[in-house]
């Protein structure tokens, strides 16, 4: 059952007098419970697209149904109510810098009317959800990066929420705090049941805990589908170059050239099998190992590797179809990674 669906949504701007197309017939569905993933490179539109699942941006065109309702049918008081069923976290965390953690965990309850004895309550309860339970009489200048995300994620969680919207909101961590917010999420949405939608631009959150995915290029979607398919196999230009991430900042190096470039991904049964060692030893020629990775995709690890294959457009041909016939995934690369 879909909690969110997008019908043909389209989003324009008019900018000095131009109209700038942000959002360009956009068709998705989420499924109730689900860890959905929304990803493109900065100024694609994920943001103008999460937060038209809320409406603070009305489409131009289309419709949003969340919990199969139209929002657009709804009068500003009803589309309030519903707002409270969708809880958001963002990138610079958002919190009232002049109250303290358990402040800001009150703070939407005690709008909602909620008595100030009970809000405590249950801030303290959301609080122990995150694990910062010591942290409740600490002011945001007085906690790390990560301890302000549980704190906002705390917050967002304060009204019940069937839907959690995050938007970039790993991008300000660093990889471990990363990791150790990517599996709150995850556990929250196991513990709680709540739909989940992580904006980013980085391939390694998705593929660390989203469950399907969506890529967004300019304002159009180009790809979607399970994470682990798309990793496999990338169909776009837009999906490749996030996969690839072949601008990395912990590169080695700038960029590797080869005459011809294939990437493997490794399934569960290749992955010790000597893969490479084999192909040499069977075509008698080099092979040159470009990059090699291994992912969390899905809670399971998953090999890759791009390789420089010989000049030989035959044994090139040869190699690709002996790899294949193990079971590995074998797609094409055309820039420089």
């Amino acid at each position: 059952m879909s909690e969110i669906e997008i019908r043909n949504l389209t989003k324009r701007f008019e900018v000095k007098g131009m109209t700038v197309t942000a959002l360009d017939n956009i068709s998705l569905d989420i499924e109730k419970g689900d860890i959905f993933g929304i990803i493109g490179m900065s100024g694609a539109g994920k943001s103008t697209l999460v937060r038209s699942i809320n409406f603070l941006e009305k489409p131009t065109d289309g419709q949003v149904f969340v919990g199969g309702v139209d929002l657009a049918t709804l009068s500003e008081k009803e589309l309030r109510k519903k707002r409270s069923e969708i809880g958001m976290i963002f990138q610079n965390f958002n919190l009232l810098e002049q109250k303290t953690a358990l402040g800001n965990i009150c703070f939407p309850l005690e709008i909602a009317g909620m008595k100030r004895s009970d809000a405590k309550k249950k801030a303290r309860e959301l609080l122990a959800t995150v694990n910062l339970a010591e942290k409740e009489k600490s002011y945001p200048s007085q906690l790390s990066g990560g301890q302000k995300q549980r704190v906002a994620i705390a917050r967002a969680l304060a009204t019940d929420p069937k839907i959690l919207l995050c938007d970039e909101a790993t991008s300000a961590l660093d990889p471990q705090t990363t990791e150790s917010i990517l599996s709150l999420l995850r556990k929250i949405n196991e513990d709680l049941g709540i739909t989940i939608v992580i904006i980013t631009h980085q391939m390694s959150v998705v593929t660390q805990v989203c469950k399907k995915v969506a890529i967004i290029d300019n304002g159009v979607l180009v790809e979607q589908g399970l994470v682990e398919k798309v990793f496999e196999s990338p169909k776009t230009d837009a999906a490749k170059e996030l996969i690839f991430e072949k601008k990395a900042r912990y590169s080695p190096v700038e960029r590797l050239h080869s005459e011809r470039k294939i990437r493997i991904v490794f399934n569960e049964n290749s992955s010790y099998e000597p893969v490479i060692a084999n192909l040499i030893l069977k075509f008698q020629a080099p092979v040159n190992i470009l990059k090699a990775d291994t992912r969390n995709v899905g809670g399971k690890a998953r090999g890759e590797m791009i390789l420089g294959l010989p000049e030989s457009e035959t044994i090139q041909d040869d190699m690709i179809k002996s790899l294949k016939e193990t079971g590995l995934t074998v797609t094409e690369v055309e820039e420089d990674v």
